[in-house]
């Protein structure tokens, strides 16, 4: 099979759990604006943002260390007990810090009234360790329907249960108030439902992995755990400076905005608005599932280099349609949140750019992964993340979340640059590198001419923006001679 064409139909397949399902979780985002201030969404993004960065610490890039040396022959099956084994003892570890530190834990975040909520948050993240193996392993099995159905299961979980809570009990309250859903329904709880979400979902798919815990023969290889190490340490330290790129903007905001511009207010608006780039993250998150095993399978293929090549001019064109398509429809996108977190719709086009260059970032970093050089991942990472830390410093006190907007654009910009630069030193790929910059520029260009049509009928603005879309459309089409391909396609139907 053509190894595009694998690429792409791996990616759908975990599309569905990452775009289609994590769509319906995102529109959680929604329904969490029209019930909550600002102010308390900012607490929810606040503390998931300690999350992201926790998650990555205790799975310490094992997940593409196991790619890397499971593929070595013979060394299946010892590699995933040896990792397995190692994220079991870093989650119960996690877990024993977390209730001897619980007090000034709760204290530092300024939520000791609700130190439930870091104890949801550590049971969501053991759990989410634990099975970050036999996820990867699915992967690497090429399992995609299997991997795919347990985390729409997650998801609708997580979904079931907010929206039974937020949604459901609180209307049953309203209108039938001989029902005593007091009983299992406290209107007191708030936003600790959605830290409870989070944590029976990850409970669901834990005891759904159970089978696949079975064939596990608990036998520790201690030099391969050094070995995976030793090549896993410098991901780790790209993957917890890439969480800080994401999320330390909202973990600094409220120590770094003056208590009388309302921190935790801004921290929602600004949470809330990011999310409105959820197509984009969410093709990118499909895209990054499919591609490290893709990558490393391909790698000893004659032709692998243009292979890489061409994944990346058309991962590009599809970011750069996904950013013309939100953008210029912005006026039905925004709906998507309570018309009160409006007032930051100025960040949307800054995170979606930040989100695709961070994409090819991505697509870029196989060259260090295959030519086993991750240190210089780490030291890219090192340096995104000394940018992201200056630059919030710098801006977020002054100008507020929009500072963070430009912090994570032009980290994510200097990031893509290095690693492009380093790449072709270290490991030469064909990148058709002007065909992508001619439509990158072109896309800005119409995306320019569009914020200058000013037309107050929100739907016939619109429909004068869609021209320019087919323009770049059509542009894609002629330059890569996709007619006959297409004309081919619609033969067979």
């Amino acid at each position: 099979m053509n190894p595009l064409k694998k690429l792409a139909g791996e990616t759908a397949i975990y599309g569905v759990s990452s775009i289609v399902g994590r769509f319906l979780n995102w529109l959680l985002v929604p329904l969490y604006t029209y019930i909550f201030h600002p102010a308390e969404f900012g607490i929810v993004a606040y503390l998931l943002s300690y999350v992201a960065l926790f998650l990555v610490l205790l799975t310490f890039g094992m997940e593409t260390g196991y790619f890397r040396f499971a593929n070595k022959e013979g060394k299946a099956d010892i590699t995933f007990t040896t990792g397995f084994l190692s994220l079991i003892a870093s989650s119960l570890i996690f877990w024993i810090l977390v209730l001897i530190f619980l007090n000034p834990l709760s204290a530092h975040m300024n939520i000791s009234d609700h130190k439930e909520y870091i104890l949801l948050l550590a049971a969501t993240l053991g759990l989410d360790a634990i099975t970050a193996l036999p996820f990867a392993k699915l992967r690497l099995q090429n399992r995609a329907f299997r991997y795919a159905g347990l985390k729409l299961i997650n998801i609708f979980t997580n979904l079931g249960i907010n929206l039974f809570f937020l949604v459901l009990c609180p209307w049953i309250h309203k209108n039938f108030p001989g029902v005593p859903i007091e009983k299992i329904w406290n209107p007191n709880i708030g936003v600790g439902y959605i830290f409870i979400a989070f944590c029976a979902a990850s409970v669901v798919n834990f005891v759904l992995l159970l089978p696949d815990f079975k064939s596990v023969k608990f036998r520790m290889d201690w030099s391969l755990l050094k070995e995976i190490l030793s090549y896993s340490w410098p991901i780790l330290i790209v993957s917890i400076c890439g969480q800080i790129n994401l999320n330390l903007d909202k973990m600094l905001m409220p120590d770094l905005i003056p208590a009388s511009k309302d921190p935790m207010y801004q921290t929602g608006i600004y949470a809330a608005n990011y999310k409105l780039a959820v197509i984009m993250t969410l093709f990118i998150q499909a895209f990054r599932y499919a591609f490290e095993p893709f990558f490393f399978s391909q790698a000893k293929q004659e032709n692998s280099k243009q292979v890489y090549a061409d994944v990346l001019k058309y991962f590009t064109l599809f970011c750069l349609l996904i950013f013309l398509g939100v953008m210029f429809y912005i006026d039905i996108v925004k709906l998507l949140i309570k018309s009160n977190y409006h007032e930051g719709l100025s960040i949307v086009p800054y995170v979606l750019l930040a989100n695709l260059f961070f994409g090819v970032f991505f697509s870029l970093s196989l060259w260090y992964k295959l030519s086993d050089k991750t240190r210089y991942g780490a030291i890219m990472a090192i340096i995104g993340s000394v940018i992201t830390i200056i630059l919030n410093i710098i801006l977020v006190p002054r100008i507020g979340y929009q500072g963070a907007a430009y912090a994570v654009f032009i980290c994510f910009a200097i990031m893509m640059i290095v690693s492009y630069l380093l790449g072709q030193k270290y490991y030469p790929v064909p990148y058709d590198i002007k065909r992508i910059l001619f439509y990158f520029v072109f896309a800005m260009f119409l995306f320019a001419i569009a914020t200058q049509i000013k037309i107050e009928n929100q739907w016939l603005k619109m429909l004068a923006k869609t021209p320019l879309l087919l323009a770049f459309i059509g542009l894609v089409i002629q330059q890569e001679k996709l007619w006959e391909p297409i004309k081919r396609t619609l033969k067979l139907k």
